[in-house]
């Protein structure tokens, strides 16, 4: 029996330690918050002696014509003010006549507030540098668009695209953005697309329509010369 109780024992001791812990704590924080409760309750008492004096005082300086002020009632969300002092609940006095007399004696008013001046534009230019503005640079479409419409053979992508980054090498201009741009292209029918095999060609509409007038005019002048004939 001894050996089998031991156990037992050493656990409801350690219980009993923690709950006498327990309790110390519960005792300490009643205690601080009693204190608490007593240091708040003695400001109520000072800040609620302070209002009667502070209503004598609102009375006796408004001639008892003008109600007291009421405040928030207990509990409300509006926050409470400190004490407030006598000079500060007392309406505010009238500015003295002394300096507008002045003014009336001397014929003049002065003004207490500077004249507002117009602020000075800024022109958002950094002196000495220059204003010229930098020459704006035409888009990919705009120069896919002008290079075809000046050749008279039909051109593959890499074509153009090895054309453009020779004369634009600052823009770095890759074959599939050029692609791209001239698919956008033929869906607007700005260009013109043909298939040969499974190369794929494109040609400029300004440059299609003048190389079509072109066999107009040529097949126009055979015709003539054969009536002539």
């Amino acid at each position: 029996m001894p050996t089998t109780q031991t156990p037992v024992t050493s656990v409801t001791s350690h219980y009993a330690a923690q709950v006498t812990q327990d309790l110390e704590k519960n005792a300490a924080e009643q205690e601080r918050i009693s204190a608490d409760i007593t240091a708040l309750q003695e400001q109520l008492d000072v800040l609620q002696n302070d209002q009667k004096v502070l209503r004598d005082v609102y009375k006796a300086v408004s001639g008892g014509s003008a109600s007291v002020p009421t405040p928030p009632p207990s509990g409300s969300a509006t926050p409470k003010r400190g004490p407030k002092s006598a000079t500060a609940s007392a309406p505010t006095a009238a500015p003295t006549a002394a300096p507008a007399a002045a003014d009336k004696a001397t014929g003049k008013r002065k003004s207490t507030t500077p004249k507002n001046r117009p602020a000075k534009k800024s022109t958002g230019t950094v002196p000495g540098a220059s204003t010229d503005k930098a020459p704006s640079q035409p888009t990919l479409v705009e120069l896919v668009r002008s290079f075809l419409n000046r050749q008279t053979q039909p051109l593959s992508a890499a074509e153009v695209t090895a054309d453009l980054a020779a004369k634009h090498p600052q823009r770095n201009i890759k074959a599939t953005v050029v692609r791209t741009t001239l698919e956008n292209l033929v869906a607007k029918t700005l260009v013109h697309r043909t298939k040969q095999g499974s190369s794929v060609f494109y040609t400029g509409a300004d440059a299609k329509a003048a190389g079509e007038r072109t066999q107009q005019d040529a097949a126009t002048s055979t015709a003539s010369a054969k009536k002539e004939s």
